[in-house]
């Protein structure tokens, strides 16, 4: 099958929209994996997106296989924000009128504040919590409410530019919403059926994700058992998933026989100056 036959989404380096745990520092490595182990064009292949996220895996494994069928499960409701784009990038000009004059990554005095709310009290339009968030908390900080957001010490982080367009973003994608104990049964033995795994973090904050809470230790335990080859599972030293391996390669050989045996791929992360950890990127195709 040649290029000319088939639809893919331009190639992006990061998601057009906030999320929290876009991969995009993995991009590089998550290419050249699929390269390396899907041939071609991907013809006859089928990559499931399981914690789709911002969809940014997604929009890389299209473009770079595009006659595969790449599922993309959207179980935060990305592709709603994106419905919004527009909406955000005038909400951004109006708080820029507010803000061209302020500081930049300074909190907001006592007479600057009042004014930036009622830019927001007043705005007709769809309002993203998760945008808004970025341009007005610390780092790393997330409001759910605008409640909470006017409760809170707000700062100028406001982006500089516009968001870009995105209308070819997820272009060729089957866009789904599933839990993923509904979703992974339905591809359980279909061959040549590589499956992507971002899973939240077991026990972290997960107030950044449409469902908060949602993804304890029971869940990941449901998890694994999904797993199988191929797969690539994106993790961290902030979560469990090598101790888990340590401990299924000790004790208990079937199931290390399903999801050992594999390669990864680690990448320093620096939360501040004083704080770091590892991600990585584990993966096995055969």
């Amino acid at each position: 099958m040649s290029d000319s036959n088939v639809v893919k989404p331009s190639l992006q380096h990061k998601a057009p929209l906030p999320f929290v745990g876009q991969k995009r520092f993995f991009l590089k490595s998550f290419r050249k994996v699929l390269d390396e182990h899907i041939p071609n064009d991907g013809e006859g292949w089928t990559i499931i997106d399981v914690f789709g996220g911002s969809g940014l895996l997604s929009n890389n494994a299209k473009h770079l296989k595009p006659a595969a069928k790449v599922i993309f499960n959207d179980f935060d409701n990305y592709t709603e924000r994106l419905k919004h784009v527009d909406d955000s990038n005038r909400l951004r000009r109006q708080l820029i009128d507010v803000l061209s004059d302020y500081p930049r990554q300074k909190l907001l005095d006592k007479s600057i504040k009042p004014k930036v709310i009622d830019v927001i009290k007043k705005f007709e339009g769809h309002i993203d919590m998760r945008v808004l968030s970025t341009w007005l908390l610390f780092a790393g900080k997330h409001a759910t409410s605008l409640d909470e957001l006017y409760a809170s010490h707000l700062y100028n982080t406001l982006r500089r530019t516009d968001f870009p367009a995105v209308d070819d973003y997820l272009t060729g994608v089957e866009v789904v919403c599933e839990s993923y104990d509904t979703l992974l049964p339905q591809y359980a033995d279909q061959p040549k059926t590589l499956l992507v795994f971002d899973p939240p973090y077991v026990n972290t904050q997960q107030g950044a994700y449409a469902q908060t809470g949602y993804f304890g230790m029971v869940q990941f335990l449901k998890l694994m058992q999904y797993v199988r080859p191929p797969y690539i599972f994106f993790s961290s030293t902030r979560s469990e998933i090598l101790s888990y391996l340590d401990f299924v390669q000790e004790c208990d050989q079937r199931t290390w026989q399903r999801v050992g045996n594999y390669e990864k791929i680690s990448l320093k992360a620096c939360m501040n100056k004083n704080s770091s950890y590892e991600d990585h990127m584990i993966y096995r195709f055969e």
